[in-house]
């Protein structure tokens, strides 16, 4: 360790998913200690347990870290890039700059919280002051238990509980300045991590998406000033800008959900607009049930929370799984929205609700093939989230569909894309189809198919399977599930 006295000894900032310089705890915990403050980032996928970050979640992150880095340069501190094992890098970096502190925002899913424990307890032990702060979501975890002091499994008496018990804090400010450490630092080059895929096929990413903080502000600013008076039935409907599409930002950290509820409480809406607030808010609840779920129920990333589960005759059928992913199953909505998530690493969530029960329950493939294949595409992909919504999906989880609510593909397409436009869109070898054929194209005249082209099995595919009689297999492999005792 330096010499150094504490007072002016460096304070290392340790970002991970807090990619932001406003309300941002440890960052400000550390500008306001007057010490010079260094900001870190340690690229160790490796330490991410089973869920190392995916494709479209390491071009977002590219993208994130290379605004994240002008943002910190224009304080007067530039980022710090490095690789290894955190607590390595860490230790070896606290002793070469002469740091006595590190702080840095906590993460909650299973791995990181067992390695940032480590993590703490070794850097207190090397007389390092180590802090953690929560910056990524309005409610510890653990702070929000049942009458029996017990974890919450349904949403409503989570949110009742939850907006009753405690009110989120107002964001922070950003640091007006950071004071610089007085020597240069080296720093990997953001482009060595590469992040970026060797084959280019993010186009349709960058032509969605700005990752950053401005970004994560356009969004939210776009957001309130229109969309969200129409969101109670807009954020239904796939072929409109009917959500705040901030997921992938708050998975991020570039801006806060702190930031994003006192903004959508803030404004002064109509009758209409005041239920888009109530509705929206209620989504970021939902998003912290989920983090409160797999804090306390850590094995259910891979697991079903309700154990009988274990036993549901799940096929494995690869050929199936890859024709769903690529979106080819012969159902025109479902087809949209796997295609959609493969060209701009996102899907509506009305969409991924039917893609998903499709999945799980008219093809019979495990919630986990779902749940690894959005985790590699989603730019949004978060672990909770993901788990959440899966198990959701499955009728295996905390509130979950029950078993016997199976989405009808058609129905679904009819009623949330009545005129076909999002069809239209991703499915363009059926553009040109009226509807209502262009909800279930194998029902169209043979005469009005060839006159657009549209040769089924070739230009477009057959149903992979008939809904009807998937709908009653599945129904009936859930009921044997319930009929057989847990051992």
């Amino acid at each position: 360790m330096s010499s150094t006295s504490p007072s002016k000894a460096p304070v290392i900032v340790w970002f991970r998913q807090d990619l932001r310089i406003e309300d941002n705890p440890a960052l400000a915990a550390a500008a306001d200690s007057g010490a010079p403050v260094i900001p870190l980032f340690i690229w160790s996928p490796e330490e991410e347990g089973d869920w190392e970050p995916g494709g479209a979640s390491r071009w977002w992150l590219h993208y994130s870290l290379s605004e994240l880095a002008t943002s910190l340069a224009k304080l007067g501190s530039p980022l710090i890039v490095k690789r290894g094992y955190s607590l390595s890098v860490l230790r070896d970096f606290a002793k070469e700059v002469g740091a006595h502190a590190a702080f840095w925002n906590r993460r909650y899913e299973p791995a990181t919280i067992v390695r940032d424990k480590n993590i703490k307890g070794a850097l207190v032990k090397d007389g390092i002051d180590a802090r953690s702060f929560n910056a990524s979501l309005l409610f510890e975890p653990w702070q929000i238990l049942n009458g029996k002091n017990e974890p919450y499994k349904v949403f409503t008496a989570y949110y009742k509980a939850a907006t009753a018990l405690v009110t989120p804090p107002a964001p922070i400010g950003k640091p007006k300045k950071l004071i610089a450490p007085a020597k240069k630092i080296q720093t990997v080059a953001i482009a060595d991590l590469m992040l970026l895929p060797k084959i280019n096929w993010t186009e349709g990413l960058k032509d969605s998406w700005t990752p950053g903080e401005k970004g994560a502000k356009e969004n939210l600013d776009e957001f309130l000033s229109g969309i969200i008076d129409d969101y109670v039935s807009g954020r239904d409907l796939p072929s409109v800008a009917g959500t705040s599409r901030l997921s992938p930002h708050l998975h991020f950290g570039e801006i806060s959900p702190r930031t994003v509820w006192h903004a959508v409480k803030e404004i002064d809406k109509s009758t209409k607009g005041r239920e888009g607030k109530t509705t929206y808010l209620k989504e970021i609840v939902w998003r912290e049930f989920a983090h409160h779920l797999l804090y306390h129920f850590p094995l259910t990333a891979k697991a079903p929370l309700r154990p009988e589960f274990e036993r549901f005759p799940w096929r494995n059928d690869k050929q199936l799984l890859k024709l769903w992913q690529k979106g080819q199953t012969g159902y025109p909505l479902v087809d949209a929205g796997m295609r959609e998530l493969w060209h701009t690493g996102w899907m509506h969530n009305r969409v991924r609700m039917v893609v998903a029960s499709f999945l799980v329950k008219d093809l019979l493939l495990s919630w986990q093939d779902g749940a690894e294949w959005f985790w590699d595409t989603l730019v949004d992909a978060d672990l909770a989230n993901n788990t959440l919504g899966w198990q959701w999906s499955a009728g295996c989880g905390a509130d979950a569909a029950p078993y016997f609510r199976v989405f009808n593909p058609i129905l679904q397409s009819e009623k949330f894309d009545p005129d076909g436009k999002y069809i239209r869109k991703w499915v363009p070898e059926l553009a040109k189809l009226p509807k209502p054929w262009i909800h279930k194209p194998w029902q169209a005249p043979p005469e009005l198919l060839r006159a657009h082209g549209i040769e089924l099995g070739k230009t477009y595919p057959e149903p992979i399977v008939d809904h009807n009689f998937a709908r009653q297999r599945a129904l009936e492999a859930f009921k044997q599930l319930k009929a057989v005792p847990a051992k």
